[in-house]
């Protein structure tokens, strides 16, 4: 089958449809500040996000209230969530394929929405978020030295005038 065959066809078009449906920001995604390895994709979304398409609101701030969303804070932990403009919620996967697509890195989860694919990227995804609480007590000091890394990465480029950065992240 060739690469320009009517499935793989379908599928450019389908990433390419659904990058159009994205204009709907800011979309605010709420995650666990407390967790290594949030904070690690958290800080490269952020360093990402040139133009203002996410919010960020950490779920184990002192200040955070889940109440005022309708939910608890147990919901919360248990899988990713963001909120669109219009109040919609998402959960797990699809909250990092619109993110990923909001600050140009569709490319990298596209995999993800092939039919083929979807599903079982979606049950990993849920296996993941199970697991989350233990997979960063064992291996937390691994993300923590990367996001150690991404920190110094960005604060040198940004010494050098080269990261477009508020002072705000």
């Amino acid at each position: 089958m060739s690469v320009f065959s009517a499935p793989n066809f379908l599928f450019l078009q389908n990433f390419l449809q659904t990058e159009k449906e994205m204009d709907q920001y800011p979309i605010t995604l709420f995650h666990d500040g407390n967790c290594p390895i949030c904070r690690l994709d958290v800080a490269n979304l952020r360093s990402r996000d040139a133009a203002g398409r996410l919010a960020f609101i950490d779920i184990a701030a002192p200040a955070f209230n889940p109440d005022q969303y309708g939910m608890t804070q147990a919901a919360f932990a248990e899988q990713i969530r963001a909120q669109l403009p219009d109040g919609t919620w998402i959960t797990g996967m699809e909250v990092f394929r619109r993110a990923y697509r909001a600050v140009g890195l569709g490319w990298v989860i596209a995999a993800t929405e092939w039919g083929p694919l979807r599903a079982p990227a979606d049950t990993l995804y849920r296996l993941f978020a199970r697991h989350r609480p233990a997979i960063s007590k064992r291996f937390g000091f691994l993300f923590e030295g990367l996001e150690a890394i991404h920190v110094k990465r960005r604060a040198n480029a940004c010494r050098s005038g080269r990261c477009g950065i508020s002072n705000e992240h």
